[in-house]
């Protein structure tokens, strides 16, 4: 079964799983995104109540061999650590998103509160859980709109301003690699804990040259532009343990730019 079958990642998920023989149940519903005028603490509560209630669906059916938890990076790389690089043992100081009043910040606190609860939970009772942890995922999509992954990732493109700020150290993953990881897991016997999954890092001034040499006829901002821009500086994450276990990344970068311009284009978004 898969979660949430026409968000992003989980309509590619099912494809691939159906391209590979399984036979796939979903679920649904019909506002995929949270309302901006939800308040936060429903956010959280809500995100956390719903997979515990799954996960303990999954435990009474008495079935259920494996449970893979989307989780997101979000849960391990705003901390104050300092560090550069982070692997699967830090997680994100709830506290300190709490007092920074990002309008994300809900977001980002249920993602690391609901993945610890379902570890917590899995450890209690037995369940065979494993959680991946992708960072920015960017390639073609398949669901009608545009993705917020592909929207902030394409923000230069798109002339979105505001998104700015995110982009000052951006970690990425090609959205097929993101689904086969879950396959993997799915699949691989030993598999263990939490793992994150991100083959690429860039920075803000990287991404300005990049996308300014590959797609001359977007007005990309120029690095002079970009000198003011103020963000958070997200540290690195480390895809060792994944790699270590025998998964390969097939994307980089050029392909996860290239098949979001080209679906947004399709789509009608650029």
């Amino acid at each position: 079964m898969s979660i949430g079958g026409t968000g992003y990642l989980a309509s590619w998920l099912i494809m691939k799983l159906l391209e590979q023989g399984y036979s796939v149940n979903t679920t649904v519903r019909p506002h995929p995104d949270f309302g901006h005028g939800e308040a936060g603490e429903v956010v959280i509560q809500g995100a956390a109540d719903g997979t515990l209630g799954i996960l303990k669906a999954c435990l009474n059916s008495k079935t259920v061999k494996r449970v893979v938890y989307t989780s997101s990076a979000s849960a391990v790389a705003f901390n104050d650590s300092g560090v550069e690089m982070m692997d699967e043992s830090y997680w994100s100081n709830v506290d300190s998103i709490r007092a920074s009043n990002l309008p994300i910040g809900p977001y980002f606190i249920s993602k690391t509160l609901t993945e610890k609860r379902a570890l917590e939970f899995a450890e209690e009772h037995g369940l065979d859980l494993v959680t991946l942890i992708p960072t920015y995922i960017l390639g073609p999509f398949i669901c009608p709109n545009m993705p917020a992954s592909v929207h902030t990732s394409l923000a230069m493109v798109l002339g979105d301003q505001e998104q700015y700020e995110l982009l000052i150290n951006t970690s990425m993953v090609h959205i097929d690699d993101v689904a086969r990881a879950h396959i993997f897991l799915l699949e691989y016997p030993e598999a263990k804990g939490r793992y994150i999954c991100s083959s690429d890092i860039i920075t803000i001034e990287e991404m300005s040259k990049f996308l300014s040499a590959k797609y001359p006829e977007y007005s990309i901002p120029t690095l002079e532009y970009l000198k003011d821009v103020e963000g958070f500086k997200i540290p690195g994450v480390s895809s060792k343990k994944l790699l270590d276990s025998g998964f390969k990344f097939r994307y980089g970068l050029d392909e996860m730019f290239d098949g979001a311009i080209q679906c947004c284009k399709e789509k009608g978004f650029l």
